[in-house]
């Protein structure tokens, strides 16, 4: 085998038609071996000699596309220092584009004999862990483009690759679960029909099933467990793991960009799968665990502010880079077009406490790919001062708990809600309008992965997480959820329709909020997971997204009943289609709360009535029991210009909540528009059919359903 000097970047190993060059990071390393795995279970060893900036290098010509790899570090072993090299265990490249396989649970792949931490184990690992894949840069992406989508313009739908696709009725079984899923006719039909502008995807990362879910049975499903940020998981794949995972990949992200939908991916930059000093040696920890990973002041042990045993080290230097080539890449050539980043407080983490102008936003601010997609920040994580909504810089967008967790108490009925719910309901501005951002910078949503679905944040006041195995201690205790008056399931007629029309609340609330909202998949047509608000470990029919099959017979050949989940789902459509055909619930600016110059019109762009007509007052605002009131959108006074300079204008609109337990009148305001066409009502189970709705006059009094909400329209 020849073995040419090679370059030290760009790391991973690089294939260029003719061979491939290999270059790993590592300054813990005494000398580091690449070892070429072979199917008979052989291997190759070839020491990587060269070395320059810590980074050792060699050229490989003739290896191909294919070909599985693994690295071999010899150095210091020595937990009480941090020093964790063992040349017994195979080593995942951090850079690896592909990985094979998947991790065979025993002592093998563990640093250490078990019972015994600060022990040094021998066992040879390769038989037993994941593999390194050399992959085919070349792809033909034809025209596609990304189709940056403007925040004004975006609807998030946020969706697990296997969870989304397995049970589509219309899906061939090879490709249920997998990316090739995503991109089939029938699923992108859905999106598109469902006005969709973005997938949200959960994390496709390769990650690691870890070693006690396995021996309970269960999975991890989520993926929030990431070992090679390069690399999409393989079991996404329809087709085999040598590469062709990305492949697949790229071709569902050209299916989807030629619908029009964007891809944004949620990764997990703050943490591996390698856990705790009791977690198994995969990577990182092998290669140069100081450099990697934060330590305590006893070096055995790591610093968790994640929840899942260790925290990347995000002052170093080699991390921060591993992170921005990741982005990079998956923006170049994986054309992804943005990033949701979980648990985005611990990037933030230089020393103890989250730090705005740390190196990791200073290197994304002024990085020329990574700075032009869509960053959306999870703005919390599990260390002390973790919670950060509304404290990330003006380039980014955030997950707005605050959002979800208002929403759900005004329609569960909780007192004092009406004045945050209306800071909420018109873009948080409390949050967002002091550092120079605007409404766009709030990703509302009212559920997603984490926690309950929409069906059953209307069904469960309390989380049924039995199947986990933790006897139900897992998962958040305190949901905001409310049951409309029974536990579960039920067949009440007076509480499903309660349910129903909740449901609805939720759904028109979320898409005529100003700032960008995000659908978790299956709740437009109300998936269960029978209560469980913590199915991280659910690879199975609890988690996965049942459809409704509109062709479904009974066993007599007659069709049945239109599902339930068929109603909320032409809803849903419908909400959908209203924001994006009207402008005023999607502004770009916030409410100036006043009447907008040069729009000659004297109505404020914006105002606020209780449910008798008058404009609310402080004490409105204030009282206890307030559950009710109107708000005005003039449609005449969006104060941000079009495209090309023009002045927007659109027509009217005023939006009636009533989340108190009883009818209400409200009367229409006076002075605000001479006559109103109803276009929403929760309580109509069937809808208001488009142009169809009953009108009312300024100054007439309409009854509004007990927890309903009603939307009329005036035209421009």
């Amino acid at each position: 085998m020849q073995i040419w000097p090679g370059q030290r970047y760009p790391l991973g190993a690089t294939y260029d038609g003719a061979g491939t060059n290999f270059a790993v990071y590592s300054e813990a390393a005494d000398r580091i071996e690449l070892c070429l795995l072979h199917d008979d279970g052989s291997e190759t060893a070839v020491e990587l000699r060269e070395t320059d900036a810590f980074v050792r290098h060699a050229y490989l010509p003739g290896v191909m596309p294919g070909q599985r790899y693994g690295f071999r570090v010899h150095g210091p072993y020595a937990p009480e220092n941090g020093q964790r090299c063992n040349s017994a265990k195979l080593l995942l490249d951090p850079y690896a584009r592909a990985i094979s396989g998947s991790i065979e649970w025993g002592e093998e792949v563990y640093g250490y004999h078990f019972g015994k931490p600060d022990s040094r184990n021998d066992m040879d690992s390769a038989p037993h862990t994941m593999s390194s894949v050399v992959v085919n840069p070349y792809f033909d992406w034809g025209n596609d483009r990304p189709p940056r989508t403007d925040y004004h313009r975006t609807v998030i739908y946020e969706a697990h690759v296997k969870g989304l696709t397995m049970l589509h009725p219309a899906l061939p079984d090879e490709l249920r679960g997998t990316y090739a899923g995503l991109a089939h006719p029938a699923v992108i039909e859905h999106l598109t029909e469902l006005g969709v502008t973005a997938l949200e995807l959960m994390p496709v990362h390769q990650f690691v099933n870890d070693h006690r879910l396995a021996d309970a049975g269960l999975a991890n499903y989520w993926g929030y467990n990431t070992i090679g940020f390069f690399a999409p998981h393989n079991t996404y794949a329809s087709w085999g793991d040598r590469g062709e995972q990305v492949l697949e990949f790229k071709q569902a992200v050209k299916a989807l960009h030629e619908a029009g939908i964007e891809v944004i991916l949620d990764v997990v930059y703050n943490h591996t799968a390698e856990g705790n000093h009791l977690g198994p040696t995969l990577s990182f920890r092998g290669l140069d665990n100081p450099q990697y990973y934060r330590l305590t002041d006893d070096p055995r042990y790591y610093m968790d502010t994640t929840g899942t045993g260790n925290s990347l080290l995000m002052r170093s230097p080699h991390v921060l880079q591993l992170i921005m080539d990741s982005l990079r890449y998956w923006v170049t050539e994986m054309h992804v077009d943005g990033f949701r980043f979980d648990l985005a407080a611990t990037l933030a983490r230089q020393f103890h406490e989250v730090d705005r102008l740390s190196s990791f936003f200073d290197l994304v601010q002024q990085d020329p790919v990574v700075s032009q997609v869509k960053l959306i920040a999870e703005p919390w994580d599990v260390g002390e001062g973790g919670y950060q909504v509304g404290n990330f810089p003006p380039l980014w967008t955030e997950w707005n708990g605050k959002y979800r967790d208002t929403v759900r108490d005004l329609w569960r009925g909780e007192p004092r809600t009406l004045a945050e719910f209306a800071s909420r309901l018109t873009g948080s501005s409390d949050l967002y309008q002091d550092d120079g951002r605007r409404p766009l910078a709030s990703i509302n949503f009212t559920t997603c992965h984490d926690g309950f679905t929409l069906h059953d944040l209307v069904s469960y006041n309390e989380k049924h997480n039995e199947a986990n195995g933790e006897d139900n201690r897992d998962g958040e205790s305190y949901n905001r959820s409310w049951n409309s008056g029974a536990e579960g399931e039920s067949d009440d007629p007076g509480v499903l329709e309660l349910r129903r029309r909740q449901m609805r609340n939720f759904i028109a609330t979320l898409l005529l909020s100003q700032g960008v909202p995000m659908l978790s998949h299956g709740d437009e047509f109300a998936r269960t997971q029978g209560g469980n608000n913590n199915a991280y470990c659910q690879d199975n029919e609890i988690s996965w997204v049942h459809w409704p099959d509109p062709d479904a017979k009974a066993e007599d050949g007659t069709p049945v009943p239109e599902p339930e989940g068929e109603s909320l789902l032409a809803f849903t459509r419908a909400m959908v289609w209203l924001r994006r055909d009207h402008p005023v619930f999607r502004r770009r600016r916030f409410f100036h709360g006043r009447p907008v110059e040069g729009t000659h019109d004297e109505l404020s762009d914006i105002s606020w009535f209780t449910p008798e007509g008058d404009e609310m007052k402080q004490q409105d605002w204030q009282a206890s029991s307030a559950s009710a009131m109107t708000v005005f959108l003039n449609g005449h006074a969006i104060s941000e210009p079009g495209p090309r300079g023009e002045r927007i204008a659109d027509d009217s609109f005023l939006l009636m909540f009533n989340a108190s337990p009883d009818d209400l009148e409200f009367l229409l305001p006076v002075n605000h528009g001479r006559q109103w066409q109803l276009v929403v009502d929760t309580a109509r189970p069937g809808g208001v059919p488009p142009g169809a709705g009953p009108t009312a006059d300024g100054g007439e009094r309409i009854t509004l359903m007990s927890r309903s909400m009603a939307v009329l329209m005036r035209p421009a």
